[in-house]
């Protein structure tokens, strides 16, 4: 039981590094090669950041473990939503701006709706499928939320794209940094999805918990760092764009791309988990559009981080 413990946690440090490594070696090739710092924003950057639940969900549908590719998907927004935004609120009340408030925010619930209809055949039937259908829709609508950002960007000269500060370095570190990137993905992947399968089978727990818990924690780390950082530097805007983009992010592509390798039977009991994404997302809404100012208080963070600490206590403990 300890090794398993002690690789998952190996692999989560090599999907980390691995992302990053990714991150610096494509944003230097991309720079070299004058592509502008809008374009490798909205492709490299927001890829990164995402990369460790795309390699899980990835290995994961290609060893058929359908729980744990929605559980990762559907945990991780959850994390980011409930544990990373209510904490980046307990440390700093979390004002945003309008278009955030009025416009992603929506974006990102009304991908969460679509993805609930999806999932259940719109009829909420006993037994769902996930056609490859369902993932070329999915696919579209986050072609078209990169044309939305892409256009809100480029009007918008106040916004600026997080690009890492990378030194000139020569073309052979920048490939070995790509190589190492993608090596760190790939072996952090199969390490997470193997031996979370293992812990499960250990304690006697299904693949959706261990893809609600553990491994949607640990993918949602790059996500957790960089907004909690963000709000100690009172860059709430960051913080809350970080949270919500990634979930727009783990929807509309994590999902597609997962649902395009393997698609399947869908397990209904999680719709619970969706319901609760719906319901966390809403009340987010709501904070941030009433009042005069959009604000996010620590009191509200705080519901937010409290209700799903609780939330997975009573997953564990029913399951086992």
């Amino acid at each position: 039981m300890i090794i398993p413990i002690l690789l998952v946690i190996a692999g989560f440090v090599s999907l980390i590094y691995g992302a990053k490594w990714l991150v610096e070696g494509a944003a230097t090739l991309a720079r070299k090669h004058r592509v502008s710092d809008l374009v490798i924003g909205l492709t490299i950057v927001a890829f990164g950041t995402s990369a460790p639940e795309l390699v899980v969900n990835i290995i994961a549908s290609v060893q058929e473990h359908s729980d744990i590719v929605l559980g990762n998907i559907i945990g991780s927004n959850n994390f980011n939503l409930f544990i990373i935004l209510g904490l980046s609120g307990l440390i700093l009340p979390i004002a945003i701006q309008s278009s955030t408030a009025w416009k992603e925010i929506p974006i990102s619930l009304l991908a969460t709706v679509i993805m609930l209809f999806l999932l259940n055949d719109f009829t909420f039937p006993e037994q769902s499928f996930i056609s490859r259908v369902d993932g070329v829709i999915m696919l579209a609508l986050f072609l078209l939320f990169l044309y939305y950002v892409f256009i809100q960007m480029k009007n918008d000269r106040d916004i600026q794209t997080t690009i890492p500060t990378i030194p000139i370095i020569p073309p052979s570190r920048i490939w070995g940094l790509i190589a190492a990137g993608m090596a760190g993905l790939i072996i952090g992947g199969r390490l997470v999805v193997t031996n979370s399968i293992s812990i499960a089978e250990s304690l006697g727990v299904s693949e959706k918990i261990i893809g609600l818990t553990i491994v949607a924690a640990g993918t949602s780390l790059p996500e957790l760092a960089t907004s909690v950082v963000a709000a100690l530097k009172k860059n709430v805007d960051i913080a809350v764009g970080n949270v919500i983009g990634s979930n727009i992010f783990n929807i509309l592509f994590v999902f597609a791309i997962s649902i395009l390798i393997n698609p399947g039977a869908y397990n209904s009991n999680f719709n619970q988990e969706i319901f609760i994404l719906i319901g966390g997302t809403c009340f987010l809404l709501l904070f941030m559009l009433s009042g005069q100012r959009k604000k996010l208080d620590r009191w509200e963070a705080g519901l937010l981080f409290g209700f799903y600490i609780l939330y997975m206590i009573y997953l564990v403990i029913q399951e086992l």
